[in-house]
């Protein structure tokens, strides 16, 4: 027997729901390449952790002591203003998605400031040479600036 989406599904067909069940949300090709190039600086880190233990969400990789979250966020699941391609099937659907993926990305990043956190976000297409060099500085910058304030 064959599967076939209930009705009204967000699966239109079980050839796109095998495809959307294949897509990665963790260690994605960008996320990979950033981590080992971190890695070979000697920066140590989390991956795929919660900031906040009170907050149902998720960083790509995490800097507990130093209080530093990177985000690297797929340019369609995120809205990249210079790659997302709204959905030609089910538009609605998907552009609420992607839209609600945006706002709660925003509340993310100012919930995680207002608990002084530094949130990096990154976008998969960047440079993964230039994301490692950015997140090893804001991480260098963040521990001086504990050690200074005495807060390890």
């Amino acid at each position: 027997m064959t599967w076939t989406p209930p009705e009204g599904s967000w699966a239109s067909s079980a050839a796109r729901r095998r495809n959307m069940q294949a897509i990665r949300s963790r260690d994605t090709k960008p996320e990979r390449l950033i981590r080992s190039l971190l890695h070979a600086q000697g920066l140590r880190y989390r991956v795929a952790a919660r900031p906040l233990p009170n907050l149902r969400r998720t960083a790509d990789i995490v800097f507990r002591p130093a209080k530093v979250a990177v985000f690297i966020d797929g340019c369609y699941w995120h809205g990249c203003p210079e790659h997302y391609v709204p959905p030609k099937t089910n538009s609605g659907y998907w552009s609420g998605k992607v839209a609600g993926n945006m706002a709660r990305d925003r509340d993310t990043d100012q919930r995680l400031r207002d608990a002084g956190w530094t949130v990096l976000r990154f976008w998969e297409h960047e440079p993964s040479s230039e994301c490692a060099l950015r997140i090893a500085a804001a991480v260098d910058k963040s521990r001086a600036r504990r050690k200074a304030a005495g807060t390890s």
